[in-house]
Formats: C-alpha cells, structure tokens, sequence
C-alpha cells in the first residue's frame, strides 16, 4: 500500500471519529435523559448500530438516538445482509442500517416514539422497521411527506405497529 493511501485511509478513519464524537453519548441534560422520552428512562439502554462505514445517514440517525439519551454503539460492516438474516429481516422492510436495543432490532430511521412503545411494551416480536429512508425521518434530510408507517416483524413476517401522522 501506497505512502498516500495509508494517509487517507488515517485522515478518513480519523475524520470518521470526529464526526461520530469518538462515540461517547451526547447529553441532553444533567440525567443524560432527554425531555422526550418521559416515562422511559434511556440513560440505561445500549444501542448497537450495524452500518456500512460511508453511511452518512446513519451517522445523523446515531446523533439523533443520542440526543434522546441512549448510549449508542458502532459496529461497522461490510455487508448488511448478514445482519438482516440474522434477524430475519425480510427485504421489503430494509433501511441502511440495524439498531439493537434490548433484544430487540430497530431496523432503518425510526422515530423515537416507536421506539419509546417498543421498550414501554416490550410486545413478543422480534423488531420493528420503518423501511427505505424516507424524507423527514430521523436522520434523513428533507420534509416529512407523508405518514411514517412503522412495522413488526415476527419471524420475519410484518404487520403493522404504528403510523406517525404528525
């Protein structure tokens, strides 16, 4: 390898650090629980996220789930798919990355209100999706243009969780 392409791979490995915040949580108040979530105290959650490493999305979707008190946890991949088999993702419920929390997955830009439903109901399903990476959602830029339907999966067939309309 090339003098210059080790110092890119430095300079890129090193940027990708400084964009994460080295991955130490943001806090949103004294308690590291953000205004949000009440009824849920996040500050105890671990969140593991499985991404591509030029995921520029997925590095605001962290931000995001930071913001709102969790401890957030990279884990960087080649390749999704193995992931999505494991947790038996089917793929018309795909998004760019998967988020563990608990035992659960949280596959794609969710809102933090489902998230909040999951953890406060811990309902016998696997996981839930919001699929594809739609304009507005957490970490995604744009406006919201329309509903966010959010899934359940149970051994890797969906049904419907929740719809976000605000």
């Amino acid at each position: 390898m090339s003098n210059l392409a080790i110092g890119l791979a430095i300079v890129t490995v090193a940027m990708s650090t400084i964009i994460t915040g080295c991955s130490s949580p943001l806090t949103t108040n004294s308690n590291n629980v953000s205004h949000m979530n009440q009824g849920v105290a996040f500050k105890e959650n671990t969140v593991t996220v499985f991404q591509l490493p030029t995921c520029d999305c997925c590095e605001k979707y962290k931000v995001y789930l930071r913001e709102q008190g969790f401890q957030v946890e990279t884990t960087y991949v080649e390749d999704m798919s193995s992931i999505r088999r494991e947790y038996q993702i089917p793929q018309n419920m795909e998004s760019c990355h998967t988020a563990v929390i608990e035992h659960y997955f949280v596959e794609g830009h969710v809102p933090i209100e489902a998230i909040k439903k999951l953890l406060e109901e811990k309902p016998d399903i696997d996981g839930i999706a919001l699929p594809g990476m739609p304009s507005g959602s957490p970490g995604m830029p744009g406006q919201k243009t329309e509903a966010f339907r959010i899934y359940a999966l149970a051994d890797g067939t969906p049904f419907e969780f929740m719809t976000i309309s605000e």
